[in-house]
């Protein structure tokens, strides 16, 4: 509601953290149930949703009842009456826990490997930098991360091979074993 206190807990939000509907109902949200280093952020979420601006993607981390935690992407949304009143919040939830293990996982793998690796975002700026290229090439990851690849790291005569690579790479061609 518009005072923060818990007035909606379905059946899945109870599976999930381990707190029935009667231990939160009337709860304060906030205070109660979320880590205190990020108290303020998901306050600030639902305070602009209480304003009529809504968030997507919000990621914070939640404890269950059994004080393992989670990790959950948010979606808050305005809650209005019948005549357009402003009456409290909706969140919409989704553990992404696994996901967020999987994604270190991988990044812990491509940082390690014996190879060296790069990646980068549709614009062609750096996004990926394991320690095998900072070894080969000598720039760190620090240093290369948001800078054009292309302009920057490659040498003047191969700039359009390499360019006409990840052009390709973009657009779901694959290239293997591309020497320059």
């Amino acid at each position: 509601n518009t005072h923060g206190e818990v007035n909606v807990w379905n059946k899945c939000a109870s599976r999930l953290v381990g707190y029935s509907t009667d231990e939160v109902m009337g709860h304060q949200l906030v205070e109660e149930f979320i880590t205190k280093d990020y108290q303020a952020s998901v306050q600030t979420v639902l305070d602009k949703a209480l304003d009529g601006i809504e968030t997507a993607n919000f990621e914070f981390p939640l404890m269950t009842k059994a004080g393992v935690r989670l990790e959950v992407l948010l979606n808050a949304t305005t809650r209005r009456d019948e005549k357009g009143d402003i009456i409290g919040v909706v969140g919409i939830g989704q553990d992404i826990t696994g996901r967020i293990a999987q994604e270190r996982e991988y990044s812990k793998l491509i940082d390690s490997a014996n190879a060296p690796i790069f990646g980068v975002d549709n614009k062609g700026k750096v996004n990926i930098w394991n320690q095998c290229a900072v070894k080969l090439v000598g720039y760190t990851t620090e240093e290369v991360m948001g800078q054009s690849l292309v302009r920057e790291f490659i040498t003047p005569q191969h700039r359009a091979r390499v360019q006409s690579v990840i052009d390709r790479a973009l657009a779901g061609d694959e290239t293997t074993n591309f020497e320059f």
